[in-house]
């Protein structure tokens, strides 16, 4: 049995458990472990409750497993009930777990308890509450403990300098974390696996990819966990495509991927967003025992949400076995985006119903979801429970939130008051939400002022200029639009030119506004021309505020926003698919507004489904109408 719990082999190893005819505590032990490995607490605790009522003797390897298993801080909370009454609690290995569990689910808290109640402490436990000093950003109090195990002459070995890069990564200390790794490499620790997985992340987390790569490439032989480390360094410094052929890598040396290597490739399929490479990714995983892994399938959810595929995102959240609260937030933030806010705010109340205490990211998603149907007294509720129902203070992404619904709903003043209430320093996103509301709603005034603001602390955030100047354009105010222009080339700040983009037979097609480089532009344009006739004769009429172009006549701007970017992302899906067939469209930017109009008129016209997701959320267009209820 032991043979199949260590190659992942949870099926045969079970039978095999089941057909033994007696059974000791080392059985019970290893297949506890190895459903622990496989991230299945569901049999962990069920195993762990029937030795309980067995009354199977148990020893510190019990523990230490179902505590590894548990997947919530109610079930680490009830074994370690156990472990006191079973007279375990002075037990070091046990008391490790228990360190670990408690700052894996955000209680530091009861992690420095555990430390400070423990008579014995080994290396182990050391390096244990360096890494959780590092996880909750505390990397100050990491590096002190590290002082007093050198002083205490407790051995430092590989995982101890390892645990130390942590406290470097949770302080962002890019010039600390190098010095470090100059006297790792003296130690002659620089080909280590376990080192080389701390450098990566240290690097990764810093934004030093190239750093982060170089220390890769030079350890001989990585194992599963720095490929891991290396595949989500990728992923979080936005090069997705890298993180795939990394992944791939991996499996071409013969390495077996286990459910983080899945975890990791799937969220940089998701930042993709080209849903061909995370299906391929889907496909590998059903055929491995990760198939029902909670984790796993809470990766998969983000990803089909993102790339704009919500209903496999639903039918895979109804098909997994359990939920945590990563599984609902995962669920409810895709409906958020999508623009389907009653259904995210229904699968809310579903999930407090089901005992799944919400968390932080829950309420952003919530929140976000109320700011996008226009239900400002449910958002102002649900600000309020946070606090008082689920005991969550308010961070600066909730106040932002909470600005973002109030100025939709044009309700401006009350937002800035907010804003001037705020236990803290309001933040870049809140200056920006408001702002936004600002263009939305045509005051110029308050824009003005909360664009200085903004500035302030970014004086480098090209969004800022732009929206200001488009404020101006806007109402007809010419010389101050070009000023803030003006402004902007003197400090040197540039634009993000808006792009679109959309995958057709396997490849990926980028458009530019007045993109003639695509060998079918002449063909795209027509078609432009023509459903444009159309448009007009259903009643479209082109919002020439969204021209943003001086001294030109009125056909010349027509034309001008005729051919944005996903204008023309759009033709050229209608005209590269099967009738009937739904396209989806990418754009780095916001949607503008006349092509938001534009599109519905198009779904209507031509019968198709057309998804646009912009750096925003997505606009889901059938019939003429979009998921947004024109509320964005």
């Amino acid at each position: 049995m032991g043979g199949y719990v260590k190659e992942q082999y949870m099926r045969p190893a079970q039978q095999l458990f089941d057909e033994m005819p007696q059974r000791d505590t080392v059985s019970w032990n290893t297949l506890i472990s190895g459903y622990a490995a496989v991230g299945d607490t569901e049999n962990v605790m069920a195993l762990f409750r029937e030795m309980l009522e067995r009354k199977v003797a148990m020893d510190n390897f019990t523990f230490s497993g179902a505590i590894s298993g548990c997947s919530t801080m109610q079930q680490v909370r009830a074994v370690h009930g156990s472990v006191i009454r079973g007279g375990f609690d002075s037990h070091v290995t046990v008391h490790n777990t228990l360190l670990t569990a408690y700052s894996n689910y955000g209680c530091l808290d009861d992690s420095e308890r555990v430390f400070e109640l423990m008579e014995t402490r080994d290396r182990v436990t050391m390096n244990a509450m360096i890494v959780a000093y590092g996880q909750h950003r505390r990397g100050a109090e990491a590096l002190l403990l590290f002082q007093d195990m050198v002083h205490q002459d407790v051995v430092v070995d590989m995982y101890s300098l390892a645990s130390l890069l942590t406290a470097f990564t949770s302080l962002a200390d890019l010039s600390g974390g190098k010095q470090f790794h100059a006297q790792l490499i003296k130690a002659g620790y620089e080909s280590n696996s376990h080192v080389g997985s701390g450098l990566v992340d240290l690097y990764s987390k810093c934004g030093s990819i190239p750093d982060a790569a170089q220390v890769f490439k030079e350890i001989p032989e990585p194992d599963l966990v720095l490929w891991n480390t290396m595949i989500s360094g990728f992923a979080m410094n936005e090069r997705g495509e890298d993180s795939v052929v990394c992944f791939r890598e991996l499996q071409r040396e013969g390495l077996r991927p286990d459910d983080c290597s899945y975890v990791c490739v799937i969220s940089a399929c998701a930042d993709l967003t080209v849903p061909l490479q995370g299906k391929q990714i889907h496909s590998l995983v059903v055929r491995t025992e990760f198939v029902d892994h909670i984790s796993v399938n809470n990766a998969l959810i983000t990803m089909y949400s993102k790339c704009g595929n919500l209903n496999d995102a639903r039918n895979l959240f109804d098909r997994m076995p359990q939920h945590n609260s990563i599984s609902c937030n995962a669920i409810i933030g895709g409906y958020a985006q999508h623009g389907h806010g009653i259904k995210a705010l229904e699968l809310f109340e579903h999930m407090r119903k089901s005992g799944i205490k919400p968390t932080s990211v829950t309420f952003i998603s919530v929140l976000s979801a109320c700011g996008h149907t226009g239900k400002v007294e449910e958002g102002k509720s649900y600000f309020r429970d946070m606090r008082k129902e689920c005991g969550i203070e308010p961070s600066a992404e909730h106040y932002s939130c909470m600005v973002d619904l109030l100025g939709r709903a044009g309700q401006l003043d009350e937002a800035e008051r907010l804003i001037s209430s705020m236990p803290f320093q309001p933040g870049a996103i809140t200056w920006g939400a408001l702002l936004g509301a600002c263009r939305t709603h045509r005051n110029i005034d308050l824009g003005t002022r909360v664009a200085s603001e903004l500035l302030r602390l970014e004086p480098s955030n090209a969004s800022a200029y732009v929206m200001l100047s488009n404020m101006y354009a806007d109402s007809g105010r010419w010389d101050e639009a070009a000023a803030i222009r003006k402004l902007m080339k003197t400090r040197g700040v540039k634009k993000t030119p808006g792009c679109s983009w959309i995958e057709v037979k396997k490849k990926v097609h980028v458009f530019v506004a007045e993109d003639c480089s695509h060998p079918r532009s002449q063909e795209i344009y027509k078609f432009l021309k023509e459903i444009s006739r159309r448009m007009k004769l259903a009643g479209y009429v082109p919002d020439m505020r969204w021209a943003l172009v001086r001294d030109t006549d009125e056909e010349e701007r027509t034309l001008k926003l005729e051919h944005h970017s996903e204008k023309l992302a759009v033709a050229f899906g209608l005209m590269s698919s099967g009738i009937g067939v739904p396209i989806l469209v990418m754009k780095n930017l916001r949607i503008c507004g006349d092509c938001h109009n534009a599109i519905k008129f198009i779904s209507a016209i031509v019968g198709r489904e057309i998804t646009v997701r912009d750096a925003y959320r997505f606009h889901c267009f059938k019939e003429g109408k979009c998921s947004c209820g024109d509320y964005w």
